[in-house]
């Protein structure tokens, strides 16, 4: 199927609280704007140069998210332009964001990136760590940052419980984190998890933003 083939039928079963994000890492300029004139306006990249190199050559409407693990020497890069960074797993590379949005004279939206699987991940805070960071005074010193809410990846597996009761999991902890810091965190509303093998379950368990790459591009 096309790629426009595969984009309409993935949107056919987003429902109306779940956006689309579409992984163009590795994906060639011809690819995007197929995907682009197909309707599709929210693009997401794993790595700050290609990301980069995307936004300087391709229409300026698009939203760019960064989905994948992103260093604090990296993020003057993106600061400028980037509309939504999935993966925050630190207050260190939070005050590199905020102090970057300064220069920038923009406030950047960011989402928590919690570890919900059960697989060694380098990445990700638990729940106690994501309280702790919502919780320190440095957190509130910081101005130009905006979380939107959070991220999460579920384990690579077949067994579609294990992915729901993860999915579930991640749902009920944003929920908590609403109730916890209710005044703190507005607008908090984004949970971004679902890949190209799982997304329909994550639709089903609530989240508003699924990232697919294969499934609309094909395998590399």
């Amino acid at each position: 199927m096309s790629i426009e083939g595969n984009l309409n039928r993935i949107k056919e079963k987003l429902g109306k609280s779940t956006k689309l994000v579409a992984i163009s890492k590795t994906k060639t300029l011809a690819q995007v704007m197929e995907c682009y004139n197909a309707g599709q306006r929210i693009f997401g990249e794993n790595k700050v140069q290609e990301l980069v190199a995307k936004f300087e050559a391709l229409p300026k409407d698009i939203e760019w998210h960064l989905v994948g693990h992103l260093q604090g020497n990296k993020v003057k890069f993106v600061a400028p332009f980037v509309s939504l960074i999935h993966s925050v797993d630190s207050l260190k590379l939070l005050q590199e964001i905020n102090k970057q949005g300064e220069k920038c004279h923009r406030v950047i939206s960011c989402l928590l990136q919690i570890y919900i699987a059960v697989e060694e991940t380098k990445f990700g805070l638990d729940e106690e760590e994501a309280f702790s960071l919502l919780e320190s005074e440095a957190f509130k010193q910081l101005k130009n940052i905006r979380i939107m809410g959070v991220m999460g990846m579920a384990t690579n597996t077949d067994h579609q419980e294990q992915i729901q009761s993860e999915f579930r999991k991640l749902k009920q902890f944003s929920e908590k984190l609403i109730h916890t810091f209710a005044s703190g965190l507005h607008p908090f509303s984004q949970i971004s998890m679902g890949m190209s093998n799982d997304y329909e379950i994550a639709i089903q368990e609530g989240s508003t933003l699924i990232r697919v790459g294969s499934s609309i591009f094909g395998e590399r």
